[in-house]
């Protein structure tokens, strides 16, 4: 394929010819006889956009659950209703995502049998680590006796479950719409029959993204079973096996209890916090002294920013979801969306970084906007290297995301619907025509 008049983010006009690669990039380029001709019109062209940490399968569950969290679900005669109303699926069960404890308190299987007693049901939390389950449910998975229903999202009580069978083609054709060409799966508990199917997906043109595990080196932290020698171990033998680390971090004690653990088993290459929703001051030079990468979502600034405004301490409002103070201390940072906990549109994800407005319009952590451009880059790193970005240049990989907009316009705007086409592995994923 030729791609003609495309101007790049600074602002050269340039011709692209791609195969499996980027094959040439000049001021003007002959078209070949056969070659698709693609005219961007002077259009931007970017790398394609890499999503750092999403969950795929999770995403397309999501779209047959119910929602039962804010701003949907305010309160626990919303939650009884909305429960009331749903419809099992074909595995007789009510799946519902989303809740916050600020609707109706921290759910346990008695709240939830007064609600919906007879049919199987399990509530997952915001947060993606936490499962609720009636007393119908936990029957269900052989857990008639459990004290509260409160069962983490990686505890074997969910191979019980009969998988739902998951069509992604949805999702990618969303995705592919983003200007996405390629995203980070962070599901901690994908196998290897997992791992190959998603492969086999893509290469089979039936999922267009590329796609990179997070699993087997995926570890999530619970505040009441932080156990450093544990988080260490793991650490070590991880780097034993030849790979990286990449370590869930949503509280203060969290990250301590990682940043300590790196300390002792050391880092490697690859080593990544995920999330890293809370940093106090002190952990910055940490951060940076052990080169381990950052992946964070802004976006949920932008999404719950008015909850962390009335509910967490005025003096920890800086420690949320930084960035700007990240990358001035030197730590590797990219940006991804944590979609379906998160929303999956990494433009939104980018404005939220550059504005950090929550949705009532105030301002939360104001120090730590960064620029269009910065946020742009950080969604174009490479699958391994999540901090060193793409570029249109021979060589480089053939995913290509084309702007029906100018470099001016389009860092002005940030917005998905400026994406004219995609293109992965040298071929149309998406066109905007």
């Amino acid at each position: 394929m030729l791609i003609q008049r495309a101007t790049t983010i600074d602002g050269q006009v340039v011709d692209v010819r791609v195969g499996a690669l980027i094959d040439e990039v000049a001021d003007t380029l002959t078209a070949r006889p056969g070659e698709d001709v693609f005219d961007a019109a002077g259009g931007t062209v970017l790398p394609g956009l890499h999503d750092h940490h999403v969950h795929l399968h999770a995403t397309a569950a999501a779209e047959h659950s119910i929602r039962v969290g804010p701003p949907r679900v305010r309160d626990r005669a919303g939650l009884a209703a909305t429960l009331a109303d749903a419809e099992a699926g074909d595995d007789g069960w009510i799946r519902a995502v989303g809740y916050h404890d600020s609707v109706a308190g921290p759910l346990d299987r008695d709240v939830l049998d007064a609600v919906l007693p007879a049919v199987p049901l399990r509530v997952q939390h915001r947060s993606g680590v936490l499962w609720i389950l009636n007393s119908a449910g936990l029957a269900r998975v052989g857990l008639a006796d459990h004290p509260d229903g409160r069962l983490r999202s990686t505890e074997s009580w969910s191979d019980a479950l009969t998988r739902r069978e998951t069509n992604l083609t949805d999702l990618s054709d969303r995705l592919s719409s983003y200007g996405v060409t390629g995203i980070s799966d962070a599901t901690p508990d994908l196998d290897i029959v997992d791992i190959v199917r998603l492969e086999e997906l893509h290469r089979h043109g039936d999922f267009h993204q590329h796609v990179h595990c997070l699993a087997p080196g995926k570890r999530i932290l619970h505040d009441d079973d932080l156990d450093l020698d544990r988080l260490a171990g793991f650490i070590a033998q991880r780097h034993r096996d030849g790979g990286p680390v990449a370590v869930h971090c949503v509280t203060a004690a969290q990250l301590l209890v990682t940043i300590a653990a790196l300390r002792d088993a050391g880092t490697r290459p690859g080593d990544r916090i995920e999330h890293a929703a809370v940093v106090p001051p002190d952990c910055l030079a940490d951060l940076a002294d052990l080169a381990v990468t950052v992946v964070t979502q802004p976006n949920f600034v932008a999404e719950r920013g008015d909850q962390y405004l009335d509910e967490i301490p005025t003096a920890d409002h800086d420690q949320l979801w930084r960035v700007a103070s990240l990358l001035r201390a030197g730590v590797p940072v990219a940006l991804s969306t944590d979609m379906p906990f998160g929303d999956g549109d990494p433009w939104a994800a980018m404005r939220a970084a550059v504005h950090r407005t929550t949705p009532s319009g105030r301002t939360l952590g104001g120090h730590e906007c960064i620029s269009a451009r910065t946020a742009l880059t950080l969604f174009q790193g490479r699958p391994d290297e999540p901090t060193r970005p793409r570029t249109v240049a021979p060589g480089e990989p053939a995913d290509l995301c084309l702007l029906n907009v100018p470099p001016v316009t389009a860092l002005a705007e940030l917005a998905a619907t400026m994406v004219a086409a995609t293109i992965v592995d040298g071929k149309i994923a998406y066109t905007a025509r």
